[in-house]
């Protein structure tokens, strides 16, 4: 098969599955207000489940990676710092300046990564990947509330960001899932297909969700933030993150991670952070739908360039 019908039968899936969300709300099957309420509790329990399981049928000793861990935090960390920069440059407003940052340094890696590593790499072992969110979800979670907390005149607390981070579902399930890999403890024959189950239909229900969410208002208020924004996130960082990536000897589903880290759209998770800290959440709302909306065609251009390239 070409690297051009790879990389297309592993994204176009993904952005079909909005699509159908997309044409659900659009029908009323489901109305756009339903979607946080949804979103809510597929966040606590489908998305934690299948971390869970994804840890739990993999070999965690091949999983985890020290040097993919550090060589992802401390990229993380100069993304941020990029981000912070170029917001600053180029936007003078407070409020949105906050939001925009966000909105390019955090990516919607767990509900795209593990699809997009499972159909770049197929068959791939996908612990390690599993093993990043829970080095990527904490760092985008503190950096975010240091990030909003600073624009709207607040000290964040050291105390409540690690509480917020302990108590995040999606932790829990990879926690819960390390302890029961090294534990050696056997799931019940029923409950481990149960957990796969749900796992198997994560995914699809946040791309779904996602999908559902889109709502094309916002171009005419945010022109110049949403083109800053998409610029920064769909093409300025996955060229400079992807390129060191291939440049540090990153292959195979390690680099199709990284794609879902540097390469994807904004996380739905930075408008419901927004909403509740007080910033421009009609702003951070259009982010993550304009760059939902165009990584369909930049995901599948850095895919297709890589896998040409033999890189997986």
């Amino acid at each position: 098969m070409s690297s051009f019908a790879v990389c297309l039968n592993a994204v176009l899936p993904l952005f079909l599955v909005m699509g159908l969300g997309y044409i659900a709300r659009c029908t009323g099957a489901i109305s756009r207000t339903d979607v946080p309420k949804i979103n809510k509790w597929a966040f606590k329990f489908f998305m934690p489940v299948m971390l869970f399981y994804n840890i739990y049928t993999s070999d965690l000793s091949a999983a985890v990676q020290p040097k993919l861990i550090a060589y992802t935090a401390a990229c993380l960390l100069v993304l941020y710092g990029l981000s912070f920069a170029y917001v600053m440059a180029t936007e003078k407003c407070d409020n949105m300046r906050g939001v925009m940052i966000q909105g390019i340094y955090r990516s919607n890696f767990v509900i795209m990564g593990i699809p997009l590593a499972a159909q770049l790499v197929e068959g791939a072992d996908l612990g390690a990947v599993v093993i990043l969110v829970a080095v990527v979800i904490p760092i985008f979670n503190v950096l975010a509330v240091i990030t909003l907390e600073l624009f709207n005149g607040k000290k964040p607390t050291v105390g409540r960001m690690l509480l917020d981070i302990l108590k995040n579902p999606l932790i829990i399930g990879i926690a819960a899932g390390i302890v029961v890999q090294l534990s050696g403890i056997k799931l019940p024959t029923a409950v481990e297909s149960a957990a796969g189950m749900i796992g198997k239909a994560a995914s699809p229900l946040m791309l779904f969700l996602l999908g559902a969410f889109f709502e094309f208002k916002g171009i005419g208020t945010y022109k110049k933030q949403l083109a800053t924004v998409c610029i920064g996130k769909l093409a300025i960082v996955p060229a400079i993150f992807l390129t060191v990536s291939v440049l540090c000897g990153i292959r195979g589903v390690e680099l199709a991670a990284m794609i879902a880290i540097f390469g994807s759209p904004t996380a739905v998770s930075s408008f419901t952070m927004t909403q509740q800290m007080g910033g421009d959440a009609a702003l951070a709302g259009d982010i993550v739908v304009f760059t939902s909306a165009l990584s369909c065609v930049t995901m599948f251009a850095w895919a297709l360039a890589l896998k040409s390239l033999g890189m997986f």
